[in-house]
């Protein structure tokens, strides 16, 4: 078994509020876990108001399967969210 871990870092220029920030957060968190069937969740950051620290987590048989899965999302959150730009990612894979 294979835990897979993806951590992004958004940078959210225009954002002017933490309620704004919230609003663009939530919204992809929600659309990643029922698009990708993951764990998703704010980690870090949580007071600043232009930059957020996700987490994705999948579990899956084998590490490629895993590693697919994180690349998807990556792929998909570069494409749909919006005003937020990915400054930073890192991926690990962890065998149980």
């Amino acid at each position: 078994m294979v835990v897979g871990i993806l951590r992004l870092t958004l940078h959210l220029p225009h954002s002017g509020s933490l309620k704004a920030k919230r609003q663009i957060v939530s919204g992809l968190l929600r659309r990643l876990r029922q698009q990708f069937q993951v764990a998703a969740a704010e980690v870090g950051e949580r007071d600043r108001w232009q930059l957020a620290q996700l987490a994705v987590a999948c579990v899956s048989a084998e590490g490629p399967h895993a590693d697919e899965i994180l690349a998807h999302v990556l792929s998909y959150v570069e494409r749909t969210a919006g005003e937020a730009q990915v400054a930073d990612v890192e991926t690990e894979l962890i065998r149980l």
